[in-house]
This record gives structure tokens, C-alpha cells and sequence, in this order.
């Protein structure tokens, strides 16, 4: 397949090339928290069929994106990873995520799918490093079947799938709470407190936990325009 090419020296135009056709930045989300098998890929990329997620990830690999490497013991199966150039993705992507919690996500559509792994790079993407100024603290997050968790330490955070191997805080509860939660219809405490969510760990970790992630309230794209504003016809 050729690829396509907007022919513009442009770094701008340049990035595009690489990373502009349908499909590829989701590929980069994925890999953004951490190596996953192709199978991984495809389950979380419905809709992505099996030659044209193969396509992607070659061009991933042949662009400097990705590289294969080895999942380490029980697993050891091949995987792909992304490259320090891929890697180096992550302030676009996240600040794609932030415009999108602000002026894009809205009610959820019948015809959407949703994979609370995703929900990582929102929380990537609303993190407020001065909540989180001197806590040191590993929390861990159980929605339905999946598991990620979230390292902070001093400011800093670092969002990873899997369990954590000693989670100062475990936080579990199903996908249509943790949506409620994102779209700040509910808050951790009342989901909590109503047992619709469960925790267990460390109370002054939790406490601090509804402070570090900070959703920007929604706005519309609408233009509202006053009558002395429109064009005469």
C-alpha cells in the first residue's frame, strides 16, 4: 500500500505522514501504557481488522515508532513496544484527550464501545501534579475485568496495566459507575458510600485520591452569535 504524503516541508505536514491515517494514534494510545500483544490490540480496536492492524504496526515499526520485543516471564510471547520517538507522542496525544474531555465527549452513543483502559490516558490527561506535591502512593484500579494502576510519586505519575504488587489503595467497581465518575454525575465518596464502588487500603491515600485527577467542565462548540453579529444577506 503506498503511503500517502501531503508533499509539504512542514513539520507540522511531516508528523502527519507518519501518524495521520485512521487508526494510528489509537495504536500510540494503546502502546503508551506499556507493550501489548497483537491479540491485545485487536481486542481493544474493534472494528480494526486483522490486515489492516498488521499494516499499521508495520508502518509503526518501519517509521521508528514501535519494535517487537519479548514479554518477560510467565508470558514470553512477542508484543509491541513503542520507541523513544513514540514514546515522545504522549503531550500530543494527552493534550488531544484533555480538548476531548472539554469540547468533544458529551453522552455516551449506543453504538460506542468502551474499554475502561482507555480511561488511563483521560486520567493521564486531567492529572494535577500539585495535588499531588510530597504523596507517595500506588493505587489500583479493578473495573469489571480489567486492572491498571496508578504509581504517584511527588508530583509525578506514572499509569501502567496489570496489578500493582503492593497497592497502597485498591479501588474496585464496575463500567457504568467509573463512566458516572468521569462524567462527574457521582463522586468517588457517594459510589462509595451508596456500595457501588469498593475500596480497601490506605484512608489518608484515598482521601487524596478525588483531588489528583481534575475533569475541565464540558463546554459546546456551539457559536452563539447576536443579532448585530450576522453577516446581512
Amino acid at each position: 500500500m503506498e503511503q500517502r504524503t501531503y508533499n509539504q516541508y512542514c513539520a507540522t505536514a511531516r508528523t502527519l505522514d507518519i501518524v495521520g491515517e485512521r487508526w494510528t494514534l489509537l495504536l500510540i494510545r494503546e502502546l503508551l501504557t506499556g507493550p501489548k500483544r497483537f491479540g491485545d490490540l485487536q481486542a481493544s480496536l474493534r472494528g480494526l481488522g486483522t490486515g489492516l492492524l498488521a499494516a499499521r504496526l508495520k508502518h509503526l515499526e518501519r517509521e521508528g515508532l514501535t519494535h517487537k520485543i519479548t514479554l518477560p516471564p510467565p508470558a514470553r510471547t512477542p508484543a509491541y513496544a513503542l520507541t523513544e520517538a513514540g514514546e515522545e507522542l504522549a503531550p500530543a496525544i494527552l493534550e488531544l484527550a484533555r480538548w476531548g474531555l472539554k469540547w468533544s465527549m458529551g453522552p455516551r452513543r449506543p453504538s460506542e464501545t468502551f474499554h475502561p483502559g482507555w480511561a488511563m490516558l483521560g486520567l493521564r490527561a486531567c492529572f494535577d501534579p500539585a495535588a499531588a506535591t510530597g504523596l507517595h502512593a500506588v493505587y489500583e484500579f479493578r473495573i469489571d475485568t480489567e486492572v491498571f494502576h496508578a504509581r504517584v510519586d511527588d508530583g509525578l505519575l506514572e499509569l501502567l496495566h496489570g496489578p500493582a504488587q503492593h497497592p497502597d489503595v485498591t479501588l474496585t467497581l464496575g463500567q457504568e459507575v467509573f463512566l458516572r465518575l468521569t462524567s462527574q454525575d457521582l463522586t468517588l465518596m457517594e459510589a462509595i458510600e451508596t456500595g457501588t464502588a469498593s475500596v480497601s487500603g490506605d484512608k489518608p491515600a484515598l482521601r487524596k485520591l478525588s483531588g489528583l485527577f481534575r475533569l475541565p467542565p464540558p463546554r459546546t462548540r456551539t457559536v452563539d452569535r447576536n443579532p448585530s453579529d450576522r453577516t446581512p444577506s
